[in-house]
């Protein structure tokens, strides 16, 4: 009955909705209607609320689990990933490319780095500082522009906030590989 309770409190709830909301994202943003493209940014805007506010409630109700902290960023990074994904296809250019390329190997990058130092019982060295918090609002708003593209002065703001989200992007990955250096440069003498 534990297990029941872990897996239906509300912050891992809205953790599941927030995985269902990815194919429908993706669904609206290809429609061929002239709403599609403000409907998949509701649904993304959506998303990035549930973000917030699952780990806020679960502070807030004491209802933090193991769970819950797994699934968390695993629902957040494909939310992303597939948003970075849609905007690359549709966009088609080398400027959406690069900076898509880097936020999604940052990520891979940092998911390695703080399973790693989970290992060596470290994991709390990589925590998410306030550059990490940063970084992925103007990432969110930037993607937000770019998937509903309402018009031209949204789009090349957009560009300019997924610049400033790529430079955030290598500025937290340099404070996490800094954090974790004394743990990495020790382990590979061995």
């Amino acid at each position: 009955m534990k297990w029941l309770t872990i897996m239906t409190n509300i912050p891992n709830l809205l953790t599941y909705f927030r995985i269902l909301l990815i194919p429908f994202f993706i669904v609206l943003f290809y429609l061929p209607y002239e709403w599609s493209y403000l409907a998949a940014a509701i649904v993304f805007i959506l998303a990035a609320v549930t973000d917030w506010f699952d780990g806020y409630l679960a502070r807030k109700l004491n209802q933090s689990t193991a769970f819950g902290a797994f699934l968390d960023p695993v629902a957040d990074k494909i939310m992303v990933a597939a948003a970075l994904v849609v905007i690359v296809e549709h966009y088609n250019t080398v400027w959406v490319t690069i900076p898509a390329l880097t936020m999604i190997g940052r990520e891979i990058l940092i998911s390695a780095l703080r399973e790693w130092m989970a290992e060596i019982g470290k994991r709390s060295a990589v925590a998410v500082g306030w550059i990490g918090k940063w970084k992925t609002t103007i990432q969110m708003i930037s993607l937000t522009g770019l998937i509903w593209q309402y018009n031209i002065w949204m789009v090349w703001l957009a560009y300019v906030l997924l610049y400033v989200a790529t430079v955030l992007t290598f500025w937290s990955m340099f404070q996490y590989l800094k954090a974790a250096w004394a743990d990495l440069s020790y382990h590979s003498r061995f």
